[in-house]
């Protein structure tokens, strides 16, 4: 059986697609053997692949636009969606029921502050008419440590993808209280990333036909069959946990049957990334994206 090597940049239920290639036995049905690894600070997801020893990865089409305002020149493009929402959502200390964004305003919050999901959470902030600045944004780290942060007492919110805060909840120190997703809408959000090197192999091609078919998995099979496949990458997560966060992804949209990123999606995406300062132009969606492998 032949290896694909595969890094993703975060770990979580919202990644259920690419996970389910591996979990559902897609890859393994085109003869694909998966090698999983999460990136980590010294070894990113872009680097892997610059370094050849990854084949596909779990990234944004933000991802490409530094580099490209760096005026750096590569041959990686982004070839089909993974989430088409934000998954990230804002847990506070106490159950609220009426929660609405002003609340955050002159309160200590945890906010993952890696590139897209700061500029995710302030787009939100934006829309929601609540000035970031206002907010007592905290940055502890990598989002392992924003949890221990918040276990520890600290903050009187925090902002994660599930099913960290979830788990939190049943635990009873967090409540989950809103979803960045819900507030945005539409977004090219995170995607699969690869050489067109490698896009020309059968490999790639392989890969393709298996992840199409997770796609439509995690959409037409029921949450709870989704988690007992996929619990052996969530330990010390409990079942009911992981079922209801994936659940949760499943009715906001974020997995689209279509592995298309669209290009409103990716439009949005670009609005979000100007609004936070973080980019200076709007770079083309053909520069960034190229279709799936299976139809060039």
């Amino acid at each position: 059986m032949a290896r694909i090597r595969i890094i993703v940049s975060r770990h979580s239920a919202f990644y259920s697609p690419l996970l389910a290639s591996i979990s559902a036995g897609f890859l393994a049905e085109e003869g694909l053997q998966a090698d999983y690894e999460v990136a980590s600070a010294g070894r990113t997801a872009w680097h892997a692949l610059k370094e050849g020893t990854a084949d596909v990865a779990q990234s944004a089409v933000s991802a490409s636009w530094g580099p490209l305002e760096r005026g750096e020149r590569h041959d990686f493009v982004h070839f089909a969606e993974i989430n088409q929402r934000d998954g990230f959502f804002i847990a506070g200390r106490r159950p609220d029921p009426a929660f609405t964004w002003d609340k955050l305003a002159g309160r200590e919050v945890l906010v993952d502050h890696f590139g897209q999901p700061l500029a995710m959470f302030k787009y939100a902030a934006h829309r929601q008419g609540v000035n970031y600045a206002d907010i007592g944004a905290i940055d502890a780290g990598q989002p392992d440590a924003m949890e221990t942060a918040f276990r520890g007492g600290r903050a009187d919110y925090v902002h994660l993808q599930g099913p960290a805060p979830q788990q939190m909840e049943k635990e009873g120190i967090a409540h989950v209280l809103a979803s960045i997703g819900e507030v945005i809408g539409p977004v090219a959000f995170s995607s699969l990333l690869a050489s067109r090197r490698w896009l020309a192999t059968d490999a790639a091609k392989a890969f393709m036909r298996a992840y199409r078919k997770a796609r439509i998995y995690v959409n037409d099979v029921p949450a709870d069959v989704i988690a007992k496949a996929e619990d052996r990458f969530f330990p010390g997560i409990d079942a009911s946990v992981l079922t209801r966060t994936i659940a949760t992804y499943q009715a906001l949209g974020c997995w689209p049957r279509d592995v298309h990123i669209p290009r409103p999606a990716y439009e949005t995406a670009l609005d979000v990334f100007l609004l936070a300062g973080a980019i200076k132009v709007r770079h083309p969606y053909d520069t960034v994206v190229a279709p799936p492998p299976d139809e060039t």
